[in-house]
This record gives C-alpha cells, sequence and structure tokens, in this order.
C-alpha cells in the first residue's frame, strides 16, 4: 500500500478483500447461533461493493464535467432509487398510490433543503457544485426513507390492528381528521424520534461518519464538527418534511372523504402491488392531486355523488 504525501493512504481493492473480513466474522457468528443471515449479510456486503463501486465511477465522470444538469439527474436517480427502495423493499404494508406520494415527498423534501443547506449554511457557490452537492442529496435521501418508513408503518399497522378504535370514533361522528389525530401524532413522534436521539449523542457517545470522513479528508477538526451539525440539521428538517407528507397521504388514502375506513387500500408486502405493467401513472397523480384539492360536499374522489346527498329532492 502506497504512502503519497500528506500521510492519507491510497487504499486498494486489498484493503477492501481484508475489510470483508469483519463481515465473514459476522457470518460465522450466524452460523454458530444459527441465525439464519449469513446469507443475507454476504449478499448485502457484494450488493455494497458493486453498488459503491459503480457509484464512484459514475461520480467521477459527474465531477469532472461539472454540468449542473448532471447533477439535477443524479439528484433525481438518488431520490427516485430511495422511492423504490422504500415502497417495495422496507415497508411491510403499503397504500394505494404510496408510490408517487412517497416521490414527490422524498423530492419535495431533500432538493429544497439541500439547496438552501448548500447555498446559505454551507456557503457553497454556486450551491450546485458535484462534489459537495450530491453527497448532501445522498444522505438526506438516507436518512428520510427511514423516517417515511417508521411513519406509515405505524399508521397502517394501527389502522390494521386497531382498526375498532378508529371506527369508533367515526361511529360516534368525528371526522377523519379527529379520528386519525392520535394515530398521526403518534407515527410523526415516532418517525422524528431517530434524528433525535442522533443529535443527543453526536459528539459525546460517538462521532458520526460526516465528521470521521472530513477529518481523514483532511480537514480540520473544528470545520468538520461544524460540517456534522449542519447536515444533521439538514437531516432532521428533510425527516421531517417527508414524514409529514406521506402521513397526511396514508391517512387521506386509507380514510376516504366518507370517514370510512379503506382496508382494501391497504396492501401487505406479500402482494404484488409494484405491478408496472399495471401501474397507470396518470391516474396516480390524478388521485393524489384530488386527495389535497378541496372537494364540494357532494362528490366524492372519484367525482361520484356523495352517499350522504339526499335521494330526493
Amino acid at each position: 500500500m502506497d504512502e503519497p504525501a500528506g500521510g492519507k493512504a491510497e487504499l486498494s481493492w486489498t484493503n477492501v478483500a481484508i475489510g470483508l473480513g469483519f463481515i465473514l466474522f459476522d457470518v460465522g457468528v450466524s452460523t454458530v447461533f444459527r441465525l439464519g443471515v449469513g446469507v443475507s449479510l454476504l449478499v448485502a456486503a457484494l450488493r455494497c461493493i458493486g453498488q459503491l463501486a459503480v457509484v464512484a465511477t459514475l461520480l467521477q465522470q459527474v465531477f469532472d464535467n461539472k454540468n449542473p444538469w448532471l447533477v439535477a439527474l443524479i439528484a433525481f436517480i438518488l431520490n427516485f432509487l430511495g422511492t423504490f427502495e422504500t415502497v417495495v423493499n422496507k415497508s411491510p404494508r403499503r397504500f394505494r398510490y404510496m408510490f408517487p406520494a412517497v416521490l414527490i415527498a422524498m423530492l419535495g423534501s431533500t432538493i429544497p433543503i439541500s439547496i438552501l443547506g448548500a447555498r446559505f449554511a454551507m456557503s457553497v457557490d454556486p450551491f450546485w457544485t458535484p462534489i459537495q452537492y450530491i453527497p448532501i442529496v445522498g444522505m438526506l435521501c438516507g436518512a428520510t426513507i427511514s423516517g417515511i418508513v417508521v411513519a406509515v408503518s405505524d399508521i397502517l399497522k394501527e389502522l390494521v390492528e386497531n382498526r375498532d378504535k378508529t371506527e369508533i370514533y367515526l361511529a360516534f361522528g368525528a371526522s377523519r381528521t379527529e379520528a386519525c389525530r392520535p394515530i398521526v401524532i403518534q407515527a410523526l413522534k415516532v418517525a422524528l424520534t431517530p434524528p433525535i436521539n442522533n443529535m443527543s449523542v453526536l459528539g459525546i457517545i460517538a462521532i458520526p461518519g460526516m465528521m470521521t470522513g472530513a477529518i481523514l479528508g483532511g480537514s480540520s477538526v473544528h470545520q468538520a464538527a461544524k460540517l456534522q451539525m449542519i447536515i444533521m440539521f439538514m437531516i432532521t428538517a428533510s425527516t421531517t418534511l417527508a414524514s409529514v407528507f406521506t402521513t397526511f397521504a396514508a391517512i387521506s388514502v386509507t380514510v376516504d372523504d366518507q370517514h370510512r375506513i379503506r382496508g382494501d387500500r391497504i396492501e401487505v408486502n406479500g402482494k404484488s402491488w409494484f405491478n408496472i405493467i399495471n401501474w397507470d401513472l396518470k391516474k396516480s397523480v390524478a388521485y393524489m392531486s384530488q386527495v389535497f384539492r378541496w372537494k364540494s360536499k357532494d362528490e366524492g374522489l372519484d367525482g361520484t355523488p356523495d352517499e350522504r346527498q339526499r335521494l330526493l329532492a
């Protein structure tokens, strides 16, 4: 292994292979205790190697070109892949039209916050400087995924397993907003707990990865600490925005404007929800726009007359 000037070691694939030994240790533990996660660990490690190698190659080209449109494309791809991972692989339950809702939430939280944070909090000019903006978007996407999954899973779990409690409120005349308010509050609390805990222990119990990477990259400790502070604040804001949007989207879809819990719009992980052939993008976008649009009291989401409309004039 070469030792270039400045004391920074040049890592090779041999170093990566040595690091892979830690995963083999975990596989051994899984085998001894019969945990059954050995194959999953190996697959995840190989995916990690392959994905990071491809990303490093692509990002190097983007960094060299310094094209804002390429940066925008990479940011969109990160959000799209994050949405796919959230809906398809991470969520134990899903609601109808969850994919467009999560995609809008991801784009509407990570992009504005990354732009404002990079330009004003981090004083990056222009804000889309690839070597700084793309890693910021990547970190925001990774943290936002966790918040969305936790919030949506908690809401759908309550509507499925504790459905009677919500239906009692609805039966006594509560609107869907009033009946679902405790569920929404609890889901958002659970979603925001990890960022709060992370900020609480940073610097005292744990040195975060962003700060460690900046120090290893040659930045001063004080600059690395300030950078980590800004990143954590941005992550918390992005997680909050995305969690709030997806929470209200989930409630709006699963509890319709007739104040009924729609169990047919909640699907479990075992079902083939994400069928691209049957997924109608135009219909999904139209539905999501109707969810958050004010409707007349005599009209439902699908344009049909409200059930409470009088039959006789």
